[in-house]
């Protein structure tokens, strides 16, 4: 119950401190991929819609595009008879692909999270359950060869296992 209320605690509680960086560090890689895809999904978006709006002002897509292109080529707000249709067609599907890439992983992020707690509750969960786990050198496994009846009158050998346990 601990480590549903605080990533952690359920570490603390098993006496397994060593986990507590793994635990942390595992959450700020998911937080900062998050950070990172959703900050340049909405700087790609942002792009996208200023692109294919019909607002000259709105010129975000500007520090997208190399500077030395000249912008009467591509953008029809500048140049509405001379601009090359293809070239602001592969603009325009190059930020949507961007735009789809940094939301997928974006989104990917979130759902790491959400994993990663449920993982570090699992893990919690599991070692209290295992905590007063016995592990004695009295446990033995040996395998026995057996005689057994089968169908029709006829005899086979088979394998057995036996476990002994000595208190």
């Amino acid at each position: 119950m601990m480590a549903v209320s605080f990533p952690g605690l359920g570490q603390i509680y098993n006496r397994k401190i060593w986990k507590i960086p793994v635990v942390y560090a595992g959450f700020g890689a998911l937080f900062y991929s998050a950070s990172f895809n959703g900050r340049y999904y909405n700087k790609y978006m942002k792009a996208y819609q200023d692109f294919t709006d019909d607002v000259k002002a709105t010129d975000s897509y500007l520090k997208l595009i190399p500077s030395s292109i000249d912008r009467k080529t591509y953008d029809p707000l500048y140049n509405p008879t001379g601009y090359d249709l293809s070239i602001y067609t592969s603009y325009k599907e190059a930020m949507l692909e961007m735009v789809d890439y940094y939301k997928r992983y974006r989104d990917l992020s979130y759902i790491g999270i959400a994993g990663w707690y449920l993982l570090s509750i699992l893990d919690a969960n599991v070692d209290a359950s295992l905590f007063s786990y016995d592990i004695s050198p009295d446990l033995n496994i040996t395998f026995v060869p057996m005689q057994m009846s089968l169908p029709g009158g006829y005899m086979g050998a088979g394998l057995s296992i036996d476990f002994k346990i000595n208190f």
